[in-house]
């Protein structure tokens, strides 16, 4: 008897392709798109479009069709408001920079759809991320990262537990973007060259500071722009506008190219300086999740990414608290945001992550 995989589809391409292949390799597949849109009128859910929007939700129905493969809309309404908005502006508010993919993620597109999954009597979830499951000699499930490097999304999937891991399949993590976009086309695809989507899908023209006054129904006080002395240079619009290593739109005329090296909650300060300020030569972060090992005993050499884009970065990562951790690099590192997540790789393989607490600034104690 074929195992059932439920695949969450959302319109595009990647998840597409990833039906068609599953269905080709003989699973039972059925496709499923989360309902996510809160209470939003009809025409701004149409204009948002995004992952999971009602583009999204038509879109992932003609696939279905085309492969003649059930599907379903699932209401998971209740799930991304606790767990990814309600979050997101949380985190903003207490001057920290949050990532609400990799909390839709973790609690959303696995745990919540997982577990409804399986009370239906799925054998797995799919997605179409570009990532690797991988079972280790060691027993332990861990990512590694996509064939298409460029396209990786391993960093955003760091938080997935074993459980999660040992539960999912992603059939597109072995494919460039442009042999998936192939792939559909010559398996008549609807969607075969339908544009990615960008940006967080539940904030319109990626304007996160009116998205949380809109939400809230607040608006943050204004407050001091200082430099490292704390003199004060000008007033800032409200903490929720400024994230670390931020230069453009600060409305500061200072005569040369400053940036944000630090947001002060307790004072309702941003804190700006020179570019060198910015970097940092490590950071403290909690929330640690190994996927490739169990736990860490004394150091251990590994590369770190402090965010989406970031290249990546050789330190040495040691514990120094129960669910706490340090990562001293080699080099400093730009811009690395407090609420942002850290992820270390050995190799090509995710050896887990964390959430990043605080930069270490010996040179500059006064910047947190």
């Amino acid at each position: 008897m074929a195992k059932k995989v439920v695949i969450g589809m959302s319109g595009g391409v990647d998840s597409s392709v990833a039906a068609y292949l599953l269905k080709k390799q003989g699973y039972d597949v059925v496709g499923v798109t989360m309902q996510i849109w809160q209470d939003e009128e009809i025409a701004v859910q149409e204009e948002n479009g995004g992952c999971c929007g009602l583009s999204a939700v038509d879109d992932a129905r003609r696939v279905a069709q085309k492969l003649d493969i059930p599907y379903y809309v699932m209401n998971f309404k209740k799930e991304f408001k606790e767990n990814v908005i309600d979050y997101f502006i949380r985190e903003y508010l207490e001057a920290r920079t949050p990532n609400p993919c990799i909390a839709c993620n973790r609690y959303v597109k696995w745990e919540a759809l997982l577990k409804r999954s399986l009370e239906i009597g799925a054998d797995y979830i799919a997605t179409g991320h570009y990532a690797r499951i991988k079972k280790l000699p060691n027993g332990r499930f861990t990512l590694q990262q996509s064939a298409a490097l460029a396209k990786d999304q391993t960093y955003a999937l760091y938080n997935l537990t074993q459980e999660q891991l040992s539960h999912t399949l992603m059939p597109a993590g072995e494919y460039t973007k442009e042999e998936i976009r192939k792939i559909a086309e010559e398996a008549g695809i609807p969607v075969a060259n339908k544009p990615d989507s960008q940006e967080i899908c539940f904030v319109q023209d990626n304007d996160y500071a009116k998205y949380i006054e809109n939400t809230t129904g607040q608006k943050l006080p204004e407050g001091n722009f200082v430099d490292l002395e704390g003199n004060v240079l000008g007033k800032h619009k409200g903490i929720i506008h400024y994230t670390i290593g931020q230069r453009k739109g600060l409305g500061l005329a200072m005569g040369r190219p400053v940036f944000v090296v630090d947001i002060r909650k307790d004072t309702n300060e941003v804190v700006i300086g020179d570019n060198a300020d910015v970097f940092a030569k490590g950071l403290i972060a909690d929330k640690v999740n190994f996927m490739s090992i169990p736990s860490l005993e004394g150091e251990m050499r590994v590369r770190a990414k402090v965010r989406y884009n970031h290249r990546g970065a050789d330190c040495t990562i040691r514990m120094i608290g129960e669910d706490k951790m340090e990562c001293i690099f080699d080099e400093p590192q730009r811009a690395i945001t407090p609420g942002q997540a850290v992820v270390f790789y050995e190799e090509d393989y995710v050896v887990g992550g964390a959430c990043i607490i605080c930069s270490i600034h010996p040179d500059n104690p006064s910047i947190t």
